[in-house]
């Protein structure tokens, strides 16, 4: 994404005319109305119409969901923007200066920004926003960078200061994601200034804004005319709202939607068959995040180094990822793929071996009985709990797999699907024996990942706590995150992940892939850099 940019001239009358549509799709309450203009917009030959299985939801750039993330994208921008490779490039921000301590950046920003209203962009509204997020300290206290600013200053018109009460590295990788971090302005805000009760409009700087709207149904985006930047090459993107995988398929199938993308928006099996299909094109991401499974060493049976390792050998990943996934996503031999700043180092892969598995839990004492099918030790079989999220069938696949193999080893699992709420719930609760999870991806990691290593009250930390060396793996954290010097950060990284790799308590899995898959009229399209950000800027569409 290049962000060196001339901003296009529009006349006035195009300008007034889109704005109006921006208001009208803002107050729409679902009138026939706007169902006909939603048909007739979308058959525009420049437009594109995809799926999504949620409403869009109320456009926040300062809250969470229900707003989708990839639509806050669409209308709202960053300072820095995050690029493939881990490249940080200029967004909103031009430039920035970091003093030698660490603590303080000074943000030049770009000139001649407008929001989609016609309003300035410049230094006030940055701090007004950056003030309003901040207001709710506790709300973001996920993101390392709300628990480190400590002033934010306007400089002048064009230059923005941040000051931090410690040294923090990440600063521009958490700038860079899609919330909470982004502009709202002026008339967007409520009276009161509090965004966290409710914007007033979706007013942004971003290449999109909202210009028809109805909740469950649709929403249209059409081009920003005031855009600094260069302008999309398409006009328009309808969102369908269908919350059925299937019925996803079939709206595309008969020529509905233009586009699925996303994570687990089809199940694998229709890929592979759309995929199969010449009338349409597909494409997989790069990794954007690894399944993991956590094994709570809190858990006395699960303190022993030995039996995690046992459990780490003990299943065939490379069979189960591929019969499961059919091939779509790759196995993973390490917590975090090699396509995140720092993480492109050797880590001795974890075999596959039974008789190995076996001999460690013999070595750690826990045995089979003559005529047993469960080991047993003190008295105590050897059983588990596994949770996992009864909507995911993917989930439902590795978890019975598991549970198969390691009852071959001795291991007796017993599964639990929940609602994904409760299961966070309980993995919060360190209310767990074993949990399926999956780290932030990028631009979060791996600063995310192992911030959560080190902090309580995320459930991973817990996870960890029984690992002999946690106190010096969480002050290896604090340092990481908060070294000015590259070269020691990329050593702390190695240690880090070394140690986690090592203690087998977070098996890594499998490798998480977005997939596309659009019709003929779509020329060129690219998977964003960052996990969240939404797909359209670079498509293309070919005249019917």
């Amino acid at each position: 994404m290049s962000y060196q940019r001339q901003r296009s001239a529009i006349p006035v009358l195009a300008t007034l005319l889109v704005v109006l549509l921006l208001l009208a799709g803002c107050s729409n309450t679902g009138s026939t109305t706007a169902s006909s203009s939603a048909s007739d917009t979308a058959a525009s030959a420049k437009s594109i119409t995809m799926s999504w299985p949620r409403d869009i939801g109320t456009m926040n750039p300062h809250t969470y969901n229900p707003s989708q993330l990839f639509a806050q994208s669409m209308i709202y921008e960053p300072l820095v923007s995050y690029e493939k490779g881990g490249k940080l490039a200029p967004a909103l921000a031009e430039s920035w200066k970091i003093s030698k301590d660490g603590k303080v950046y000074t943000f030049k920003l770009r000139q001649n920004v407008k929001f989609s209203d016609g309003s300035d962009f410049n230094a006030e509204v940055v701090k007004k926003n950056f003030d309003a997020v901040m207001k709710h300290k506790d709300t973001h206290s996920w993101l390392g960078i709300v628990g480190v600013i400590n002033k934010t200053e306007v400089v002048d018109d064009h230059t923005f200061r941040l000051t931090l009460t410690e040294p923090y590295y990440p600063v521009l990788q958490d700038l860079s994601v899609v919330r909470p971090f982004r502009f709202l302005g002026e008339a967007g805000f409520p009276d009161n200034g509090d965004t966290a009760e409710g914007v007033k409009a979706p007013v942004g700087t971003g290449p999109w804004m909202l210009a028809d709207y109805k909740q469950d149904e649709y929403a249209v985006f059409k081009r920003n005319p005031n855009y600094w930047g260069k302008a999309p090459a398409i006009d328009q993107v309808t969102v369908k709202i269908i919350p059925d995988a299937e019925t996803r398929v079939a709206a595309f199938e008969k020529g509905e939607l233009d586009l699925i993308y996303g994570e687990g928006v089809i199940s694998l099996d229709a890929f592979q068959q759309l995929r199969e299909n010449d009338k349409y094109t597909t494409q997989l991401s790069d990794p954007v995040g690894t399944r993991s499974l956590l094994l709570n060493s809190s858990n006395p049976k699960l303190s022993d180094v030995r039996v995690r390792m046992a459990l780490h050998e003990g299943f065939n990943k490379q069979a189960m990822v591929q019969g499961i996934t059919s091939g779509l996503e790759e196995p993973a031999d390490s917590v975090l793929s090699k396509n995140y700043p720092y993480t492109n180092i050797d880590l001795k892969p974890i075999p596959y071996s039974v008789e190995q598995s076996k001999a460690l839990l013999d070595e750690a004492g826990w045995k089979l009985p003559a005529g047993g099918t469960v080991r047993e030790k003190d008295g105590q079989p050897l059983e588990f709990e596994m949770i996992f999220d009864k909507t995911d069938p993917i989930q439902k696949a590795m978890a019975e797999t598991i549970q198969a193999e390691w009852g071959e080893l001795g291991v007796k699992v017993n599964l639990t699907g929940l609602e994904l709420t409760v299961q966070i719930k309980r993995l919060k609760a360190n209310d767990f024996d074993l949990y399926f999870w999956y780290n932030y991806g990028a631009p979060y990691d791996p600063h995310s990942f192992i911030n959560v290593v080190a902090s309580p009250g995320f459930g991973i930390s817990e996870t960890l706590s029984a690992i002999p060396t946690k106190k010096q793996l969480d002050e290896q954290v604090r340092q990481a995150l908060s070294s000015t010097d590259e070269t020691k950060r990329q050593e702390l990284y190695r240690s880090i992940l070394t140690t986690l790799q090592e203690q087998s308590a977070i098996i890594p899995i499998s490798y998480i892939k977005k997939t596309a898959v659009y019709q003929k009229k779509i020329a060129h399209f690219e998977f964003p850099a960052s996990r969240d950000d939404n797909p359209f800027e670079g498509i293309q569409v070919t005249a019917p």
